[in-house]
């Protein structure tokens, strides 16, 4: 059984607008190469293809438009998605969100994150094939032997592996590769399975219980096998290219024939960790690395836990999620999984009242702000209430969010002082006007 409602939602137009008003003001400083991106150069970075120009892996301004998607299961697990390009080139993320699995196991739920680099290709395939992979080993049975449910789950990650290098073979590629980080929920347990640097986070009784670990190639152990296998780490990148240590695809750097599939410079061997569910258990998220280039375990999880008690939408928690990564300078794909069992934050009336009190705050300070620019003769731009309001002390912002979780509030407050300059404008010249 699968319940899910999805679409396609655009961006506010006042974010579009702001877009529009920043763009020559930020373009210069997001292409010069902040943020990181996980994967491989691009094609045509690496040597410039066409007449020795090298086309950038940015856009000059981000693509705003999320796709979201929300379900729930029988057994009281509710979920929400959202993805968005952002400054990217491309779209390279995919996603899969099977609250129940069916048979014996429709009391299981399967979710999972691919973030794709150097194509989409390997992503979407692996979006479409690697749980089919997974249940086909047999190993994935209601009983839930644990230990046979972590064979199973690697087994499934080896067998997608080798179909795709078989692919590769076919088609003839050997770039482009994929991370996944992906959760099993059953009665029992909660199994997390993470191969690269996307990351799951388990927030129980509104700390932070479990996350995964990332698979860099830096790290001791990876590093390590890295070298074992012939490579080298430099610029923390395997061979100075690729940026994680654990991937499908990239059998570019499967080549030692004389290794296993896990002793390669790029293993596909996922880590798969079984932890118990418990009461309170509150919610789990499945990100890309868009994500926690910029927020930590704690703040994402405080965030989360805070915007919970005053929005039902778990569509719309997510949304916040991907504003807050992309106002602190995310500039890779953004997509989150939100996963809440019956244990996680209720609407409260106390937190709803904080939060609109906040809300009227801010609106006040902005008109305060937009009216003493004005005084001095200023025309107020954005940037300029945006870098004043920075400055000031604003008590009760959202945990882990700050004054960023709250700046689509703060543009729509600005663009309300400038209609209001506007129509006061306007009325001034009438006078004159009938004159």
């Amino acid at each position: 059984m699968r319940t899910s409602r999805k679409g396609s939602v655009e961006m506010p137009a006042f974010v579009r607008q702001l877009v529009k008003e920043t763009e020559k003001r930020v373009t210069s400083f997001f292409k010069g190469g902040r943020g990181g991106g996980t994967g491989e150069l691009s094609e045509g970075e690496e040597g410039g293809e066409e007449e020795g120009v090298m086309p950038s892996p940015y856009l000059d301004r981000p693509v705003l438009d999320k796709h979201m998607q929300e379900g729930c299961a029988s057994w009281g697990l509710t979920y929400a998605l959202a993805s968005m390009q952002g400054w990217r080139a491309h779209m390279e993320d995919f996603h899969n969100c099977f609250p129940q699995l069916g048979g014996e196991l429709a009391r299981w739920g399967f979710f999972a994150v691919y973030d794709g680099h150097a194509g989409s290709v390997v992503a979407q395939h692996c979006s479409q094939n690697l749980l089919d992979h997974i249940l086909g080993t047999g190993k994935i049975r209601a009983g839930e032997d644990v230990e046979r449910v972590t064979e199973g789950i690697k087994e499934g990650f080896f067998l997608m592996d080798k179909h795709l290098h078989a692919m590769a073979c076919r088609e003839g590629w050997e770039r482009g590769g994929t991370t996944v980080v992906a959760t099993a929920i059953t009665p029992h347990h909660i199994y997390f399975v993470n191969c690269g640097d996307s990351r799951a986070v388990l927030c129980r009784a509104g700390q932070v219980a479990f996350s995964t670990e990332d698979h860099k190639p830096f790290s001791p152990g990876e590093r390590e096998r890295i070298e074992n296998a012939g490579g080298s780490v430099t610029v923390q990148r395997v061979n100075g290219s690729l940026a994680v240590s654990r991937a499908l695809g990239d059998f570019s750097y499967k080549t030692a024939e004389w290794l296993p599939v896990t002793e390669q410079m790029v293993s596909p061997e996922p880590e798969v960790s079984a932890v118990e569910r418990s009461p309170a258990d509150e919610f789990l998220v499945l990100a890309c690395d868009g994500v926690w280039d910029t927020v930590t375990n704690e703040e994402l999880c405080a965030f989360i836990h805070s915007r919970l008690r005053v929005c039902t939408d778990l569509r719309e928690v997510c949304s916040q999620v991907i504003d807050l990564c992309l106002y602190k300078g995310s500039l890779d794909n953004i997509s989150i999984i939100l996963v809440c069992f019956p244990g996680a934050p209720q609407l409260s009336p106390e937190a709803l009242h904080q939060e609109a009190e906040l809300e009227d705050f801010l609106e006040s300070k902005v008109a305060e702000i937009f009216e003493e620019l004005s005084a001095r003769g200023d025309d107020p731009d954005l940037l300029s209430v945006l870098t004043v309001l920075a400055s000031t002390v604003i008590p009760g912002l959202p945990p882990g969010g700050g004054l960023q979780s709250k700046r689509n509030c703060i543009i729509s407050a600005y663009y309300q002082q400038k209609e209001v300059q506007r129509s006061r404008l306007a009325q001034e010249r009438s006078p004159t006007d009938a004159n």
